[in-house]
C-alpha cells in the first residue's frame, strides 16, 4: 500500500524528538498509533528507518535519506494549503534584496528560494553572500531585505528581528571504523586530544573553538578549510574527526559510506539557522511572501 500523509507526519515527528513517546506528546496521539505507523511505514518502504536502542530510536541512514523526501513532500502540502494567503495576482512584480552566509546558501537556501521563485515568478530576487557581520551591517543599512544565516552569533539584536527556521544539533564526525564509533556516549573530554578538521567558513570555526574553550580544551587542528567536502574527505580517509552540525551531514553524500556521525549534543549547544530584517522595516509585499513562505519550510531537530 502506499504511504499516507499522517505517517509521514508520524515518521518526522519521531525523527526530531527521538522517541515515540516524545513524538506521541507532541503530536497528541497515543504512542500505539506512532508505533503502527512507523512499523506499516517501514514495511511499506522495506526498509528500516530507525534502530531501536534502551534511550529511543536512532535514524538509520535510510531513514536520513527518506527525511529529505518527507519534508519536502510535507513543506509542499503546508505550502499548497497556504496558496490562498498570497495575494491573487501573483504576476505582480518587485524586488527582493536577499542575504545569506556561504555554508546557509548551499543546505537551507537553495529549495527555499527555488519554491519562492515559482510561486513569484514576476518578482525580481538579488542576492549577496558574505559573513554574518557584513550582512547585519547591510541589514541595519537598508541595503537587504532579509538574510537567512546562522542566528547563534548575531550581534545587533536590538536592531534585528530574526526567526528561526532550523535548529542543527552537532555531531561529532569520525572515520568508519574509529574506536569512538562504538560507544553509546561520548563526551567533549573524549575528543578533545584527538586531531581536529576545522571547518572555516560561516563562524563555524569560531563556535567550535569556544565549545572547545569552555571545556578548558586546546583544538588539535590538523586541518583547515572553508570546504565542506574537504571535510568530508579528510575525515573519511582517517586525518581527523570534525565537530559540525547536523544539517550538513549527509550519508548518502560521495564519502558517507566512509563517515559516522555521532550525536554529541548533550554536550554543545545547537546551531541555529533562521531569517533576519530590520526591526521595525515596514515589510514590502514581496517580503511579507518571503517570510510566510519561509515558515513552511522548518526542519525538525533531529537526536
Amino acid at each position: 500500500m502506499a504511504f499516507t500523509l499522517r505517517q509521514l507526519q508520524y515518521f518526522v515527528a519521531v525523527a526530531e524528538q527521538g522517541t515515540v513517546s516524545g513524538a506521541a506528546h507532541a503530536m497528541s496521539i497515543s504512542q500505539s498509533s506512532i508505533t503502527e505507523a512507523i512499523k506499516d511505514l517501514e514495511q511499506d518502504l522495506g526498509v528500516g528507518l530507525f534502530e531501536r536502542h534502551p534511550r529511543g530510536l536512532a535514524i538509520t541512514q535510510q531513514g536520513h535519506q527518506f527525511l529529505r523526501h518527507a519534508t519536502k513532500i510535507l513543506a509542499g502540502v503546508s505550502e499548497a494549503r497556504r496558496v490562498f494567503d498570497y495575494p491573487a495576482d501573483q504576476s505582480a512584480g518587485g524586488n527582493l534584496q536577499l542575504g545569506v552566509t556561504s555554508l546557509v546558501a548551499g543546505y537551507v537556501l537553495s529549495d527555499l528560494l527555488a519554491r519562492y521563485r515559482r510561486a513569484f515568478p514576476a518578482v525580481e530576487v538579488g542576492t549577496i553572500e558574505d559573513d554574518g557581520n557584513y550582512l547585519e551591517h547591510l541589514l541595519i543599512g537598508g541595503e537587504l531585505d532579509v538574510a537567512v544565516m546562522l542566528l547563534n552569533n548575531l550581534r545587533d539584536r536590538q536592531a534585528l528581528q530574526s526567526e528561526t527556521l532550523e535548529i542543527s544539533p552537532f555531531s561529532l564526525w569520525l572515520p568508519a571504523g574509529h574506536d569512538l564509533s562504538s560507544r553509546d556516549s561520548i563526551a567533549m573530554e573524549d575528543i578533545v586530544g584527538l586531531p581536529l578538521i576545522m571547518l572555516t567558513t560561516d563562524e563555524i570555526e569560531e563556535a567550535t573553538r569556544r565549545l572547545l574553550d569552555a571545556f578548558g580544551a586546546r583544538p588539535r587542528v590538523a586541518f583547515r578549510t572553508r570546504s565542506v567536502e574537504a571535510v568530508r574527505s579528510l575525515v573519511a580517509t582517517g586525518a581527523g574527526v570534525a565537530i559540525l552540525p547536523d544539517m550538513i551531514y549527509r550519508p548518502w553524500s560521495l564519502e558517507g559510506d566512509r563517515i559516522e556521525a555521532r550525536d554529541v549534543s548533550a554536550s554543545l549547544p545547537a546551531i541555529q539557522v533562521g531569517l533576519v530584517w530590520r526591526r521595525g522595516l515596514k515589510l514590502s509585499e514581496p517580503l511579507r511572501n518571503f517570510l510566510a513562505l519561509a515558515q513552511t519550510q522548518r526542519t525538525p531537530r533531529l537526536r
